[in-house]
């Protein structure tokens, strides 16, 4: 054995949680992403769905899509600096700017790309990259590619993020990266207080709207727009492969920002473009999400609804206040087992375990779809009972 495979083979975590029959990942799905999805000839509740409209699986989002790969072919074989800018790109961006309230837009092959592109590139040695600690993955790895000072406050702690930025040059570029919805326990961060702390400390301020728009905001817009923050905050970043049903991603910011990241942003201009299909299914979610506010209005009664039953049952869901739902558990293979169960029940749901979390947090993900009924929940949160007292994880 090699010494590269030998130093990974010890690493058998995986192996351990098959031989015990409660692996949770991979699991493979013979359908459409929807509320209802076939594993294994049966069908399960789809509760572990970013999809937050619904729109995945849409007529109109389908038929943009297969209609651009046959004018435009499937791929563009090439970055968008070079030969992979299609028309409908700078349409999309035109779209998404004036949808976020921004000068101009950016779009990247994917939302993680956006991150890493963006948060690697904005600031130079001197500057500062700020973080919440429970920012995502895609956001502290751009971090990791920055030459900047980094600083990290504590989640949503507004008086930990005075203190880090206080520490910084007053004359040096300070970006505060947070998250609007964090994504596995659902709270939302505190945008007024760090947009107040942010003027005071001349910082700027970047903002990850990927589980915020569709669900906050008019229109969906997101939690800049429904805190009125948007032109306090510099730069909006959100992802395709939730609300808008595909896949990348962009940034909405002013044009002096586009600029440079056009000409310096290493996964915009060494990534191939996004594929047509996804840039007009991207187009066609969002024309859906402004014709037919009743999603967003359904999604918000649906959440109510679940939170109720939750608090109500005697699940601890943290702090909360979205569509995504945290059931902790606060043990790894206790997770799993639940996880197992639970798909038994005829209910899916994702296992969050360290290092997606610190171990004493661990959870069951639990996330809505607008298109989701009140009587799918409903047996959600009867399976989810069940399963819950038998593991003892109830609070009464």
């Amino acid at each position: 054995m090699k010494l590269l495979q030998e130093k990974l083979s010890v690493y058998d975590a995986p192996q351990k949680a098959k031989a015990a029959g409660i692996y949770p990942y991979f699991r493979a799905i013979s359908s459409e992403q929807n509320t209802e999805v076939l594993m294994n000839g049966k069908k399960v509740l789809m509760f572990g769905s970013n999809s937050y409209m619904g729109l995945t699986n849409h007529p109109k989002v389908i038929e943009a899509a297969v209609e651009a790969t046959r004018k435009y072919g499937t791929g563009l074989a090439g970055s968008p600096f070079l030969n992979g800018t299609l028309d409908i790109h700078k349409e999309l961006e035109a779209k998404i700017a004036n949808y976020v309230g921004k000068e101009d837009a950016m779009i990247y092959s994917t939302g993680f790309g956006v991150n890493l592109g963006v948060v690697s590139t904005l600031t130079g040695r001197e500057d500062y990259i700020i973080l919440d600690e429970q920012d995502h993955a895609s956001i502290i790895e751009g971090r990791r590619l920055s030459f900047s000072n980094y600083l990290k406050y504590r989640h949503n702690d507004m008086t930990s993020l005075e203190t880090q930025l206080k520490k910084c040059d007053p004359d040096k570029v300070k970006l505060i990266v947070t998250d609007g919805v964090f994504s596995m326990e659902g709270d939302v961060a505190n945008l007024p207080e760090i947009v107040r702390l942010a003027k005071q400390y001349n910082a700027t301020v970047m903002v990850d709207e990927a589980h915020g728009i569709g669900v906050f905001g008019k229109g969906g817009r997101g939690t800049c727009n429904h805190f009125g923050v948007t032109d306090d905050v510099d730069l909006i970043m959100g992802t395709f492969s939730k609300s808008f049903a595909s896949l990348g991603g962009f940034i909405a910011t002013d044009k002096v920002i586009t600029n440079f990241l056009r000409h310096h942003s290493r996964s915009y201009i060494f990534t191939a473009s996004i594929t047509p299909a996804s840039t007009a299914a991207a187009s066609a979610a969002l024309d859906i999400m402004l014709a037919e506010p009743e999603r967003q209005e359904h999604l918000w009664k649906l959440t109510n609804y679940a939170l109720e039953n939750f608090r109500e049952m005697g699940c601890e869901i943290g702090h909360t206040s979205t569509p995504i739902i945290p059931l902790f558990i606060r043990d790894d293979y206790k997770t799993f087992r639940v996880t197992r169960d639970l798909l038994d029940e005829g209910v899916f749901v994702n296992p969050v375990v360290s290092p997606a979390v610190a171990p004493h947090d661990t959870l069951i993900r639990y996330s809505l779809m607008a298109t989701h009924t009140k009587e799918q929940v409903t047996r959600s949160l009867e399976a989810i009972e069940k399963v819950f007292r038998k593991y003892d994880l109830l609070k009464k």
